[in-house]
């Protein structure tokens, strides 16, 4: 359902010893220039307007989406709600790095939901026990046109990050003016369709949870918002068709989660983090997720750390 769900992240010249002792300040002002849950842009930025051949191609989308496109263009450089996320990390050399999980938003939502209705009416997936396991033919029109827009969500859903990313840094250097990138920004879907070739085959490879690892290709893999995160560089391994976890997942729903813990545990395991500390994120508590560091030892085999990061400040939606 979210098309193009993924990471990114910058290194910046800042160091620890740049950052002041309280960091509200700055989370404050994060979320005055960057809406979440389901708000907006007032105005579309003009980052987002630069993405012209992204806005060229909207009227080659589903018919029915075609009166969403002024939505789409003020919630491009928006959060979103739910495990999306704008943290502020330090790695273990002490440098800060800006740090991002977004989708593609209301837009993205509503193409999923169109091509997964029509797909379900297709006389081919009549007899399935599920029609939520509904599918498309290679070379049918409906094929086709899911693949279009798909491909579009996608693409919109990196502009989003990378509208966002650059809204984040305008926002630090309004405290931090001397502020760099000390790195080219890292991006990465995780919850995508890419077109590759395996084994000698031409082939549709859906990761959703992964990141797509070739060989020397970055990533990123984060925990939750009370754990480490990381930065990979892919191995290429074959097998796992180049692939990695995209992150710790979820250990219990978010149900669970609210019954089974308190805001004195959140309080508890968020320590030291500048976020919300109150029940509306207590399903986003660290103890919901996997052990991280557990999970990357399980892909040793997929990616090498190159960075390891801890926030210090956490914007959730």
């Amino acid at each position: 359902m979210d098309i193009g769900c993924g990471m990114a992240a910058a290194q910046t010249s800042l160091r620890a010893s740049d950052l002041p002792d309280c960091l509200h300040e700055i989370r404050n002002a994060i979320e005055a220039a960057i809406p979440v849950g389901t708000n907006r842009h007032d105005e579309v930025p003009r980052e987002a307007l630069q993405h012209k051949k992204l806005w060229e191609r909207f009227n080659q989308l589903e018919g029915k989406v075609q009166d969403l496109k002024q939505t789409a263009m003020s919630q491009c450089g928006t959060l979103g709600g739910g495990n999306h996320f704008i943290e502020l990390c330090l790695d273990t050399k002490q440098n800060v790095w800006l740090m991002l999980h977004s989708g593609s938003r209301h837009i993205g939502k509503t193409l999923a939901d169109i091509h997964m209705g029509r797909a379900k009416k297709l006389r081919h997936n009549e007899a399935l026990p599920d029609r939520d396991l509904a599918t498309f033919l290679a070379g049918t029109p409906e094929m086709e046109a899911y693949l279009n827009d798909l491909m579009w969500a996608q693409d919109y859903a990196m502009a989003n990050r990378q509208v966002m990313l650059q809204l984040y840094i305008d926002v630090l250097k309004g405290f931090f003016p001397q502020m760099k990138l000390a790195s080219e920004m890292v991006l990465c879907h995780h919850n995508y369709v890419s077109q590759e070739t395996h084994y000698g085959e031409d082939v549709l490879v859906t990761r959703k949870g992964a990141i797509r690892a070739r060989k020397g290709e970055m990533g990123i893999i984060p925990g939750s918002m009370g754990a480490k995160s990381f930065i990979v560089r892919g191995l290429g391994n074959e097998e796992s068709f180049c692939s990695a976890s995209h992150g710790a997942g979820r250990l219990m729903s978010r149900t669970a989660a609210k019954k089974k813990f308190t805001e004195d545990d959140l309080l508890q395991q968020t320590e030291g983090v500048e976020c919300r500390k109150d029940r509306g994120v207590l399903d986003e508590i660290p103890s919901a997720y996997k052990n991280i560091e557990q999970v990357m030892k399980n892909q040793r085999d997929l990616v090498e750390i190159v960075a390891e990061l801890k926030q210090v400040l956490c914007v959730k939606g």
